[in-house]
């Protein structure tokens, strides 16, 4: 949903956090395009939003911050590597086109970040994955992101993916309806609009 002007800065309406890290870019096709996540705070406070961190491990992550700065610039650099790359496979996906070797290889990097830090814990009488060491990394919250993207990859669930068709937009989601024919990000938003557009265009006479 490419509107940066509404009363909460993210949408999660992907259907996978990470098409919903990808759709941190508002208006991306047009002269509007703004970055939702344009410093490594934002990128905290999406990571809570998000789930993926807690209120205290983002106090930690802001203290790591102070401490060393430049590594937080780079854990920022990163994940924007990140978004670029998990967009571009996902829109290669939803258009039916070839996927980027160099994006692939990206999402690898960051895949074997996470898969160094990864280790398999009971709970609750099933076995999960956790990720080690994230108290002490100021660029943890990629881990999951990676992840949630090669398992999307892997699943059933790619045929679906899709990128909204106003062309103002160009945010990803999964498309989990029953028919498969979703167009828009959100449907109070995008979906809205187009049906405004419509309207008024029939309610013009004829030239």
């Amino acid at each position: 949903m490419s509107d940066p002007d509404s009363a909460s800065r993210f949408e999660f309406t992907g259907g996978a956090l990470c098409l919903d890290f990808a759709n941190t870019i508002a208006n991306r096709p047009t002269s509007r395009r703004a970055d939702l996540v344009p410093t490594y705070e934002e990128l905290l406070q999406w990571a809570g939003e998000a789930g993926l961190l807690s209120p205290e491990q983002m106090v930690k992550r802001r203290r790591l911050e102070a401490e060393n700065p430049q590594d937080a610039q780079n854990a920022w650099q990163r994940a924007v590597r990140l978004r670029e790359a998990v967009y571009e496979i996902f829109a290669a996906v939803a258009r039916k086109a070839p996927v980027s070797g160099q994006e692939l290889e990206i999402l690898n990097e960051n895949l074997r970040a996470a898969a160094a830090q990864s280790v398999l814990r009971e709970s609750e009488g099933r076995f999960v994955w956790e990720f080690s060491g994230i108290e002490e990394r100021v660029d943890s919250m990629l881990w999951p992101i990676a992840r949630s993207a090669a398992e999307l990859l892997l699943s059933p669930d790619v045929q679906f993916v899709r990128e909204c068709a106003a062309d103002t937009c160009a945010w990803l989601f999964v498309d989990k309806t029953k028919n498969h024919r979703r167009r828009w990000c959100d449907m109070k938003v995008c979906g809205n609009r187009a049906k405004a557009r419509r309207f008024y265009a029939r309610q013009r006479p004829d030239s």
